[in-house]
């Protein structure tokens, strides 16, 4: 099969397009002809060295396909079916990949859509259970117009939780229709929220990688914070970083398809690239300033989405 790979870490140009052996599911797992890979900015983190030091590395823990080889104990799924999920061998970006967690592609999806799914609803989802958001909580989500920030804001406001969201200014119609009440990050962001809620923030999630120090004084303490994007502040101030070492929420995978088919969660329109351009999928991220997913379409539609793509659910 066809895979992404790099032998060596640098820029781009060191991703190449290679042969490699197919793999098979084993028990509890299911191997799907790739339709769609996410790109995710662990992706280019491991190509430039900064993560996992072993070389070759396949990229990719993201994809939504067709089922076409069942592992021993398989019995919710079929040959044909469409679904989507996660590979933990973190080679999703090829031919064929096997999924350890998987589910149907909700009906208004496509594979691209479908592929921009896992990795976000699964973040969001660990990052609120670690939190314990529930009904009644003010959760506050710092950057929360990115990929990660807008999931977790649907999903806890599915939980029945207000959610106070920052992001700079044009987007706060975008917030406000994900049911989040925005407010500008940056200086005297305290006060601003305060405004908002005099009663006070019980808990923060920070997607931003910044401001720790501001979410610690609105929610009262270390404790009711949680960061997936600043790992050095978490160490100094004593705030958990979570990067799903310590346990997965994949039941986020299974139970997101109803919230989808009844219009209550949508993500971020989606930028797709052919396997073969994987490299601009890569600059494109870096550039900074991107809004959405990047994905990478596999099989009969790659052709169409060579040079990228704008596209939404």
């Amino acid at each position: 099969m066809k895979a992404a790979q790099f032998s060596r870490f640098g820029g781009p140009e060191v991703l190449e397009i290679v042969d490699l052996p197919d793999p098979h599911p084993g028990p509890g797992e299911i191997r799907i002809a790739v339709r769609a890979a996410g790109v995710n900015a662990s992706d280019w983190k491991k190509r430039r060295g900064e993560m996992d030091q072993a070389l070759p590395q396949a990229l990719g823990h993201e994809a939504a396909g067709i089922v076409d080889e069942l592992g021993e104990g398989i019995e919710d799924f079929a040959i044909g079916d469409r679904v989507f999920g996660l590979c933990t061998a973190g080679a999703a970006q090829a031919e064929l990949a096997v999924l350890s967690c998987c589910a149907p592609i909700p009906r208004p999806l496509d594979f691209p859509a479908a592929a921009a799914l896992p990795a976000a609803v699964e973040t969001a989802t660990r990052v609120l259970d670690q939190l314990g958001v529930a009904d009644g909580h003010v959760l506050l989500v710092h950057g929360a117009s990115g990929t990660i920030g807008s999931a977790a804001v649907q999903l806890a406001v599915a939980r029945g939780a207000r959610v106070i969201g920052t992001a700079g200014l044009a987007r706060h119609d975008y917030l406000r229709g994900l049911g989040a009440e925005p407010v500008v990050y940056g200086p005297g962001l305290v006060e601003r929220v305060r405004a908002v809620a005099p009663d006070g923030v019980d808990l923060a999630l920070d997607a931003a990688g910044s401001g720790l120090p501001d979410l610690i004084t609105l929610t009262g303490g270390p404790g009711q914070v949680v960061t997936i994007a600043d790992f050095a502040g978490a160490r100094e101030h004593g705030v958990r970083f979570s990067r799903g070492d310590d346990g997965r929420a994949l039941h986020a995978i299974r139970s997101i398809g109803p919230l989808i088919e009844a219009g209550r969660f949508t993500l971020p329109a989606v930028r797709t690239f052919a396997l073969a351009d994987i490299a601009d999928a890569h600059r494109a991220g870096e550039s900074g300033g991107l809004r959405g997913k990047l994905v990478l379409v596999i099989g009969p539609d790659a052709r169409r989405h060579s040079g990228g793509g704008l596209s939404q659910e």
